[in-house]
């Protein structure tokens, strides 16, 4: 790699992956283990689309069995290539590893923008690419589950588990050969807002740490914080969304691919993205003010910057330019390897990829379990557990007529106490815990160790020594 050239996804991840190594202690060999992908499959199908035969070309790539099944999104654009599959698929490693997700890292794409096709055409060549995978075992409830990314969603993850049910029609578990899919086709609730509530979760985790916030050169709490939303897309809008109507984040400018909105008092974040939505861009919409160049609103003065769309966005050009003291990588690799390296000599504070868009993973893995279970989570105890607390609210109601107009219980107690978790809640339980322990152990290394200046160095420590522990327990 000449000096001057950007590096490429791949080669960020795997500079990113040295940094890491370098300052640990593996086995010989190990760490190029580690590091390689296992295996990339490419094929290339037909489908007779328009009168004619349609060749595409897709990806499933396995970088890590050191635990299976392997787990990773199938992404379909234009720009899907081997280099890009597999570095996302190492990113999937890691970021299992760091939230224990028992899960190694895979990932799949397919060349084609999807809003060429009708509906119709979309399902044939789903079924197609999940037929030529399935037979391979690239797609197996044990053996690789995918999962939506970019360009895809509960749809196409219905189309391809009734593919998968179809080849294997004595598969009990067949539901769990992939995950992301509707309610009624043995989805789970709250995976669609999953990743974009992990954002949420992960900055409410770093704000609980007065030593973080001040690292960041910030202070206080999330409320009020002026937060700038690059893609508002699923992710960038429920991230976006809670922020603001949760934790009182002002949402001051939003990026899209025509344009950024922006508004200091702060943006309507749900009448913004119904704008997007019916015009599909920003441009037009009268609420706020419109910027065409939205790359330099990346620039703009913000307590708090969410890349949420595509890698690379963040890169040497810019970096240097941008003036957030906390970033929190919502998307995959939004930063280059050489900005990070800018934007940690600049003091900035960044909440990795491989961690910070964990959610959707984290409740992939709930809705897996809940698929080989074959039950919905908090069917045997939400009724016990409300019986329960109905003990304890008929005590504090015999309370409340023994001392009278002296104390009663605050209005609406009552229906709150009562109301045991359905499975909403507890998958939000299960991710919020599993965001604020992973954020533990990143900051744990981050503060103990003097040769780690960053969060993203401790995040791969973190996940590689827990790879080295699952391949030296298997002998390696």
């Amino acid at each position: 790699m000449t000096e001057n050239r950007e590096p490429t996804f791949r080669e960020s991840v795997d500079l990113m992956f040295n940094r890491a190594v370098s300052i640990m202690d593996l086995p010989p060999g190990l760490e190029e283990k580690i590091r390689v992908c296992n295996a990339t499959y490419t094929v290339r199908f037909g489908v007779r689309l328009r009168g004619r035969i349609q060749t595409f070309t897709g990806y499933r790539s396995v970088h890590s069995e050191h635990m299976e099944p392997v787990k990773g999104g199938i992404r379909y654009a234009l720009a899907v290539n081997q280099d890009e599959v597999e570095a996302l698929a190492a990113l999937m490693t890691y970021k299992c590893a760091l939230v224990e997700a028992p899960f190694g890292g895979s990932k799949g794409g397919l060349c084609l923008d999807p809003s060429q096709y009708e509906e119709h055409e979309l399902e044939q060549i789903t079924r197609r690419f999940a037929y030529e995978l399935a037979k391979r075992d690239l797609i197996d409830p044990s053996q690789n589950v995918p999962a939506p990314d970019m360009g895809t969603g509960e749809r196409e993850m219905a189309w391809i588990a009734d593919q998968y049910r179809r080849m294997n029609t004595s598969d009990i578990n067949a539901s769990g050969c992939v995950t992301g899919k509707p309610i009624h086709a043995g989805g789970i609730h709250g995976r669609v807002e999953a990743t974009g509530r992990g954002v949420q979760y992960a900055l409410q985790e770093f704000f609980r740490h007065p030593e973080d916030i001040e690292k960041a050169g910030l202070e206080g709490t999330l409320e009020g914080k002026r937060v700038i939303v690059q893609g508002l897309g699923n992710v960038g809008y429920h991230a976006a969304k809670f922020l603001s109507q949760e934790d009182g984040a002002r949402i001051v400018a939003v990026v899209e691919r025509d344009g950024a909105l922006i508004d200091d008092m702060g943006l309507d974040v749900e009448a913004v993205r119904n704008w997007i939505s019916a015009h599909h861009g920003v441009s037009g919409y009268a609420d706020a003010k419109y910027v065409a160049d939205g790359a330099k609103v990346l620039e703009m003065e913000c307590d708090i910057l969410i890349p949420a769309a595509l890698e690379g966005v963040i890169n040497v050009s810019n970096a240097d330019a941008v003036q957030a003291r906390l970033i929190i990588e919502a998307a995959n690799g939004p930063i280059t390897a050489g900005a990070d390296e800018i934007l940690r000599r600049k003091g900035v504070v960044i909440i990795p990829d491989l961690y910070a868009n964990a959610g959707g993973v984290t409740v992939s893995y709930f809705e897996w379990v809940k698929n080989l279970s074959h039950i919905r989570f908090g069917r045997m105890q939400r009724r016990q557990e409300e019986a329960r607390h109905q003990l304890l609210v008929n005590e504090l109601e015999r309370l409340d007529r023994y001392l009278g107009d002296s104390w009663s219980m605050t209005p609406h107690f009552k229906e709150k106490y009562l109301r045991g978790a359905g499975e909403l809640e507890l998958v939000r339980s299960g991710l919020d815990d599993t965001m604020r322990i992973a954020y533990q152990s990143m900051r744990e290394v981050w503060h103990a160790r003097d040769d780690v200046t960053d969060l993203r160095t401790a995040a791969y420590l973190v996940a590689i020594d827990r790879v080295a522990l699952s391949y030296r327990e298997k002998g390696l």
